[in-house]
């Protein structure tokens, strides 16, 4: 029997949509409103700071508040109304920020570094991984990269690697920059917010994360395309280089830098100057900011010799491709509403803190970290999964006494590192699509580095704990 006519495997199990599994976990947090005993803490400002905080003595148990059928339904759209100011921040976001990618400005930057790099290929990998990290530290890049992966595996093959390595210097660059999330809104700006934190505050911390993350990835690809340059056949992906081997890359086909570019690129280095500014100095948050970046992109529309017709085309373009996401945040905050309503997520937090408040401070943060890295494995979405973990993290971390940054930081970690290995994560699925790389052959080639990564994780939350990280 040929290769084409060979019956596909049938899968004995299919991971469920994502919406399923959130509705899943309302339908088990409705079902433990009738079996938890309901309790509550006693919630009050913190004088020093202003915040909202547990007090962890406070603990009592009140009268039971299951979840009827009519009010399992309901949780859904309360969810989305309860979130209703982060998901239109997500839509604003996301329109605002293709607008910037239809003018062609960010694509032609990166094909201008990719032609002046021939014959320098041992520059290549870091410089892509830096830039691509800037991106995901700012703008949580993910599926965004799905557009630069062509430009990365043509310059990789050009320069004598193969695909895995053009994919990886895109991706994981992303990756490193969305973890560190030094200045990424969608997850440790929701998060912080969650908490009451000062927005992107602790940024320090964030950036010696990410060196640190940049240099470990870097040397992993660096080895793995030194084995791959020196024998083609140690590629993993070595079957699909034998297929593509036909195909002539010709830089010089890649777009040209326009002079439109430069003035979309500043602007778009303007309003993140000016973001930073209102953030550190008049306190923005989400409005705020999702304001400047509806300017960002309406003005670098026009920048880019855009028609107010193309600008709002686009725009509904981006909102529509990140409805996903943002549906995502609306329908997890159900599962908080369904949690508060039937008085089970403090017993939920008590629980917890009984459990590990007696462990010391570091094994309570690991914890924390293991948690999040089995639920994003649920719910891949950074904002999503913020939306249903850190109301139970924030008062969990009050009890323990951790640092609140702290418990944002294990978040971020779990919420980052495996987005780049697990199947459920709709980004990574489409990047390998593009690319072409099966996704056993990535989990071989990226395995040992997200072990890697984990581990680097544990030891930054351990450190962050013993120096205690705070908002500043």
């Amino acid at each position: 029997m040929s290769e084409q006519t060979k019956p596909e495997k049938k899968k004995f199990f299919k991971v469920p949509h994502t919406y399923v599994i959130l509705f899943i976990v309302i339908l088990i947090m409705a079902v433990l409103t009738y079996i938890i005993p309901a309790g509550e803490f006693v919630r009050v400002e913190d004088p020093n700071t202003g915040r909202t905080v547990v007090d962890p003595a406070s603990f009592h148990n009140v009268d039971q508040n299951p979840t009827s059928f009519f009010d399992l339904w309901k949780s859904v759209p309360n969810g989305m109304k309860d979130a209703a100011g982060i998901i239109f921040f997500i839509f604003i976001v996301g329109g605002s920020f293709q607008i910037i990618t239809s003018t062609g400005a960010i694509e032609a930057i990166i094909s201008r570094i990719a032609l002046k790099l021939e014959g320098k290929d041992k520059l290549m990998i870091p410089i892509f991984l830096i830039l691509f990290s800037i991106f995901g530290g700012t703008i949580g890049m993910a599926e965004e990269a799905i557009v630069f992966v062509p430009i990365g595996i043509a310059l990789s093959r050009a320069l004598g690697y193969d695909a895995i390595v053009g994919t990886a210097m895109v991706t994981l660059g992303a990756a490193c920059g969305f973890t560190s999330g030094f200045m990424n809104p969608f997850t440790v700006g929701v998060a912080q917010g969650i908490a009451e934190l000062p927005l992107f505050s602790g940024i320090w911390y964030r950036f010696i994360i990410l060196g640190v993350m940049l240099v470990i990835t870097t040397a992993y690809l660096l080895r793995y395309g030194a084995k791959v340059k020196a024998n083609p056949e140690k590629s993993i992906v070595w079957e699909l280089e034998k297929e593509e081997a036909h195909k002539v890359i010709d830089l010089s086909e890649l777009p040209e830098f326009k002079s439109s570019h430069y003035a979309v690129l500043a602007v778009l280095a303007g309003g993140f100057g000016i973001i930073i500014y209102g953030v550190f100095t008049y306190g923005w948050y989400i409005t705020e900011i999702a304001s400047a970046f509806l300017a960002m992109g309406v003005i670098g529309g026009f920048a880019g010799r855009m028609g107010p017709s193309a600008i709002s085309k686009n725009f509904v373009d981006g909102a529509k491709g990140i409805v996903f996401g943002a549906l995502v945040v609306g329908i997890a905050r159900g599962i908080l509403i369904v949690m508060q309503d039937g008085f089970i997520m403090d017993s939920i937090i008590y629980g917890l803190a009984q459990a590990i408040q007696n462990l010391p401070k570091a094994i309570s943060v690991l914890g924390m970290y293991v948690t999040q890295v089995v639920i994003n494995f649920f719910i891949p979405s950074g904002s999503g999964q913020a939306a249903a973990t850190m109301p139970i993290m924030t008062p969990l971390a009050d009890v323990i006494e951790v640092n609140r940054q702290v418990a944002v930081t294990a978040y971020q970690f779990g919420d980052g590192f495996t987005n780049s290995i697990i199947p459920t994560s709709a980004a990574l699925m489409g990047v390998l699509s593009v690319a072409k790389i099966d996704y056993e052959k990535w989990v071989k080639f990226l395995w040992p580095l997200m072990l890697i990564w984990l581990a680097t994780g544990a030891v930054f939350l351990v450190v962050a704990n013993m120096i205690n990280y705070g908002p500043f």
